[in-house]
Order: C-alpha cells, then structure tokens, then sequence
C-alpha cells in the first residue's frame, strides 16, 4: 500500500479554528525574526538547549518507564556519562535520546531519509522489516510532497501561511504513527523516532519548533486509535499543546532580566498592600473621629 497524504484532510484540519489559533500565535513568534538584540539572540540559544534537555527527558522517560528528571536530562546534556546516586538505565536511555536528537537534526536541512532509520536506531526502537519499508516510504513521500523543490521553507509571518504548513506536517505525522504497530502500551516507543522527525519535518518548513511529554504521546496515541476521523482528532489534540509551547518561546525570546525585577517588586509591593488591608479590614472606622486633611 503506497503512502498518500491526501490534501482534503490538509485542507480540512488548516481550517479547525484551534488551528487558525494556534497559527496566530506561530505568526507572532515568527515576526520576532530576525531577532535584533544581543540578549534576544541569547534567549533563544538558551530556549533551544532547554528544548533539547525538555524532549529527552521525556525520550528517557518513555523508553525506560522510570521518573527521569530534568537535573538527569541536564547532567548528560553537558556530557556526562554517569550520576552519582541514580540509575545507570536513566543515564543510558538519555544519552542514547541526545544521540537520536543530534542524529534527527540534519534532516531539517539535508531531508536525509537515512537519518530517520539513525535516530530509531540510537534509540533501541524495534521496527520490523515491514515497518521499516514503509516509515522509510512515508518519509520519502512527505519530502517529496511538502518540498518539492527539495529546499527547506522560509519562515513566513503569516496566519495563512503557517495554519497550511502546520496542517501538511500533522497529517503527515499522524498518517506516518499509523503505518507502526503500537497496539501494547509499551510499544509506543516505536512512535519516538517520528516525534523527533515531526519537529525537524517543522523547522523545515519554516515553523517553530513543538514540545510533547511522555504523558501527552500516551494520550495522543489514545485518541489517534478511537478515532474515526483520524488527521482532524490528532490534530484538535495537539492544537492546543503547541500553542503553549509558541508561547513559551515568545516569552523567552522577549525576556527582560532588568524588566523581570521591576515586575516582581512591583508584584511583591502589591501583595504587601493587600496583605496589610486583609489584617486591618475589621477595624472599623471611628465615626465620630474628626477628619483631617493632609
């Protein structure tokens, strides 16, 4: 059976209102760029690491079912190989999702199928012949489709632009998990290699990339199984998902360390005043104290 990514289902998810949403918000983190300032420039640097330490965590945490957590995912991020005082499989497992995610990078600029089968591999993910044949197939096909001219998007401001390009890549994704047999719980490690591919498959076509949790995928794949109209329900899930995740990034491109402490001081003197109107608020005015003016 030849993969197909079929333009009505395209068509039909650019148009979900939770996706005309999400795509103002992409709109307004893509008219950011290019980032003018210093500080603008290294807030994304940092964003874009924490990115990274974020989505292999959760990697970890679903190929090894153990509660990883960010301080793991940041020690091997900065390259070590063991902790003192935790499990040698977290430390393993987070390594081996750094590996698939460095691996998976390349693929926004090169579209290197071969890549994909790379990451899979780092990651320990069985896939059987069959599989293989036809991740390798949809891979080839989504290229193909999405760039046909065999060059990565320019990012575009633009709602119109971005809904189109965010409906192409979550069909594309939600047809490709369907091609893997994931029917026991534990085998959603096999969708882990197309997590990492859908946000390579995003920046190559000019849109931020997105953010999903062990916990999440396990829903995603719920509601992906006891769908009837499969690219439209994957896509109502992830919609809203990705809209915290645009906003997460705006808020750290823009933000302001010097504005950040006027914000909570001013926070802070706020609360002091109500704190201090809640412990006098019994005491009732004398009605016959004499006014003064000040």
């Amino acid at each position: 059976m030849t993969f197909v990514i079929k333009d009505t289902d395209i068509a039909r998810v650019a148009l979900l209102g939770s996706i005309r949403d999400v795509a103002a918000q992409g709109a307004g983190l893509l008219e950011l760029w290019p980032l003018q300032t210093a500080l603008s420039l290294e807030n994304d640097a940092k964003y874009t690491e924490d990115l990274q330490v974020r989505i292999t965590r959760e990697v970890a945490r679903v190929l090894t079912g153990e509660d990883v957590t960010i301080a793991d995912a940041e020690f091997v991020y900065e390259g070590a190989t063991s902790i003192p005082g935790r499990p040698q499989s977290i430390v393993d497992a987070t390594l081996a999702a750094n590996e698939a995610y460095e691996r998976m990078s390349e693929y926004s600029s090169t579209a290197d199928t071969q890549l994909v089968m790379a990451s899979a591999g780092e990651l320990g993910v069985e896939w059987s012949q069959d599989e293989i044949r036809k991740i390798a197939e949809a891979i080839e096909v989504i290229g193909a489709y999405l760039t046909p001219d065999g060059n990565a998007l320019d990012a575009v401001a633009s709602v119109e632009a971005v809904s189109q390009r965010l409906a192409s890549s979550l069909v594309a994704f939600s047809a490709m998990v369907q091609l893997l047999d994931i029917s026991d719980e534990r085998q959603c490690t096999k969708v882990l290699p197309c997590v990492l591919f859908l946000n390579e498959l995003d920046e190559r076509l000019g849109l931020p990339q997105i953010f999903l949790s062990g916990e999440q995928l396990h829903e995603f794949l719920d509601v992906l199984g006891n769908s009837k109209q499969k690219a439209v329900d994957a896509a109502q899930y992830l919609a809203p998902l990705i809209a915290g995740e645009w906003e997460r990034h705006r808020d750290k491109v823009l933000w302001d360390p010097d504005q950040a402490k006027k914000d909570a001081k001013a926070e802070d003197e706020r609360k002091n005043r109500e704190a201090l109107a809640a412990k006098f608020a019994h005491v009732k005015d004398d009605e016959g104290k004499e006014s003064v003016e000040l």
